[in-house]
C-alpha cells in the first residue's frame, strides 16, 4: 500500500470514527477563560458543521453565546479500545454560531435533529430556552494510537501527517 493508499484508509477510518458516534464532547471557556467540558448529541451536515441543541441552563450555551470559540472532541469508547493511554480520538477546533429561529437553516436542522433523535427534539424546541448552534471546523486533528497523529484538512476531509501543513489560511 502506497503513502497515498494508506491515508486514505486512514481518512476513512476517522469518518467512521464521527459516525459512529450520536454526541460530541464539547468544551468552550467563558469571557474570563474558565475552561467547561460537557456533551451534546449532535449532526452533521454536508460541509462538515456539526450542530447541536442545547439549553441556555447549561454553562455551555452562555459560554457559546459569548465566545464563539469551541472545541468538539469524538473518541472510541474505553472498551473497545486496546490501549487507554493511545485511544482513537478527533479533535476539531470550531467557530460557533447561532442558528435563530427564524432562519430556515434553524428548521430544516431540526427536522434533520428529529429524525435521529425522534419526539424528544420536537418537546425541547416547544422550550424558549434551547438555541441550535451549527459549530463549524476550523483545524483538526485525529489521532490513531502512539505515533499515529494526523491533521485533518476541515475542507475535505483529507489527513496528513501532523509534521505536515495542509491548511489554507
Amino acid at each position: 500500500m502506497n503513502d497515498t493508499e494508506n491515508l486514505s484508509e486512514k481518512a476513512k477510518s476517522l469518518q467512521e470514527l464521527l459516525v459512529s458516534q450520536q454526541t460530541l464532547l464539547l468544551s468552550t471557556a467563558s469571557d474570563s477563560g474558565v475552561p467547561d467540558i460537557s456533551v451534546a448529541p449532535y449532526v452533521r451536515d454536508q460541509v462538515g458543521c456539526f450542530y447541536i441543541f442545547i439549553s441556555e441552563l447549561a454553562t455551555h450555551t452562555t459560554n457559546l453565546l459569548n465566545n464563539p470559540q469551541a472545541s468538539v472532541m469524538f473518541i472510541r469508547p474505553e472498551s473497545e479500545s486496546n490501549n487507554l493511554f493511545a485511544r482513537e480520538r478527533a479533535v476539531f477546533n470550531c467557530k460557533a454560531k447561532e442558528i435563530r429561529r427564524e432562519e430556515p437553516l434553524y428548521a430544516a436542522q431540526l427536522k434533520v435533529l428529529l429524525g435521529k433523535f425522534g419526539e424528544i427534539v420536537s418537546l425541547l424546541n416547544s422550550l424558549n430556552d434551547f438555541h441550535l448552534f451549527a459549530l463549524c471546523p476550523e483545524t483538526g486533528r485525529y489521532v490513531m494510537g502512539f505515533g499515529q497523529a494526523y491533521a485533518i484538512n476541515v475542507k475535505d476531509g483529507k489527513v496528513l501527517p501532523l509534521d505536515r501543513k495542509i491548511f489554507d489560511h
